[in-house]
């Protein structure tokens, strides 16, 4: 493959401790949650018929999480959700108990006290994790890493939180966001990777992201034969993947699991069969992605299910960006970003290669799914990428 390679693993199936937390009841749980925000719509599915003709594919659908909540990006679903799940922990709600009128009431604001939610991110966690906050009547303070753009950095101080971009990468901010909500009175760490001792609002974030899941689940006339997930710390693909595994038992889809060469956390960890962090710079444009060290709990999940995993250079991301906004005939455009059109690319790579179509089974039968995690949320980027051919 041109700009992409492949690392296959027969999949286990081995159920993982952490699937009773990711089942359909709990995704059912999440939306209603979700459901309860007025901004609330499920984003749509869109099918892209000629471009799946046009690779031999049965079926080729991408869901648009550009539209969510109006924030350009899917996170929003779990930030939202682990704060909620911490405000309802302190009223005493269950979880079927929480919406959003509760969360905003005078009880959950005295319950709060003097909290503040802190986050690393590369840009779109720390925006849902703002707008929940800003929703909520909280305090947010957000840490990001060099070289994050401007855009990113703007539209998450709109939201009223406190923003610094510190001189490391990714997972450095992590290290320093936890640091200071350990350090601050009220403090709250509120991050979607895990660590020994931190699980319980990591889980929470992942039980967040169900919604998008149930939602394609429910849109789809046919379950999934694949489903490619981009893994940054794996959280999301990791929700995604558990959600398919069970609510499909007798015929899961293989899972494909997409990175950055620069952040290949889980590629290089499948490779070696630990746990194995990319150390240093990690320089992509797909900063969603840019992530070096697997979240536990993911690599738990993901090292059961996934079937392939694919580290894609930045040319993979630019001609699924291309790819999506410049549709064939007949199929829907989207916008979507680097990290968004990642698995775009990676399937394009795949399809054009006659022995990665064998091996992942990307033929006639093949009924496809994509999740665009993020519109243009680097519209400088976004611009740059389409202006070339």
């Amino acid at each position: 493959m041109q700009n992409t390679q492949m690392l296959l693993r027969a999949t286990r199936r081995q159920a993982s401790p952490y699937f009773p937390a990711l089942t359909g009841e709990q995704a059912r749980l999440a939306r209603a949650f979700h459901s309860s925000f007025p901004q609330y719509a499920p984003t749509p599915l869109a099918e892209l018929s000629a471009l799946a003709a046009q690779m031999g594919l049965k079926s080729l659908l991408v869901k648009d999480e550009s539209q969510r909540f109006g924030l350009n990006a899917f996170k929003v679903l779990g930030g939202s959700y682990a704060i909620a799940r911490h405000i309802a922990a302190r009223l005493g709600l269950r979880p079927e108990e929480m919406t959003f009128a509760a969360l905003r009431s005078d009880a959950a604001r005295a319950a709060l006290g003097n909290a503040v939610f802190f986050t690393a991110t590369d840009g779109n966690h720390g925006r849902g994790v703002a707008w929940t906050a800003r929703e909520l009547g909280c305090r947010a303070m957000v840490r990001m890493p060099k070289g994050t753009a401007k855009s990113r950095v703007e539209n998450i101080r709109a939201l009223g939180a406190e923003v610094t971009v510190e001189d490391c990468n990714y997972d450095g901010c992590v290290r320093l966001a936890a640091r200071q909500a350990r350090e601050t009175a009220g403090g709250v760490l509120v991050q979607d990777t895990a660590w020994p001792g931190y699980e319980q609002i990591p889980l929470h974030i992942m039980q967040g992201y169900l919604t998008m899941a149930l939602e394609a689940d429910e849109q789809m006339e046919a379950p999934p034969t694949h489903v490619f997930l981009q893994a940054g710390v794996g959280s999301m693909a990791a929700a995604v993947a558990a959600y398919f595994e069970q609510a499909h038992p007798q015929d899961p889809p293989k899972i494909i699991l997409v990175e950055p060469t620069a952040a290949d956390c889980f590629f290089r960890s499948a490779a070696k069969g630990e746990i194995t962090a990319v150390k240093g710079d990690m320089p992509t444009m797909m900063a969603g992605l840019a992530c070096g060290e697997p979240s536990p709990i993911a690599w738990d999940i993901l090292k059961g299910l996934t079937a392939a995993y694919l580290s894609c250079e930045d040319a993979a991301a630019a001609r699924g960006m291309r790819a999506l906004a410049r549709p064939l005939a007949g199929d829907r455009a989207i916008v979507s970003g680097e990290s968004g059109a990642a698995t775009m690319g990676a399937l394009l790579d795949a399809a054009a290669d006659e022995k990665a179509r064998e091996a992942l089974g990307l033929d006639g039968n093949a009924r496809v799914l994509l999740f665009s995690t993020e519109g243009d949320t680097d519209p400088v980027n976004y611009r740059r990428v389409m202006e070339e051919n």
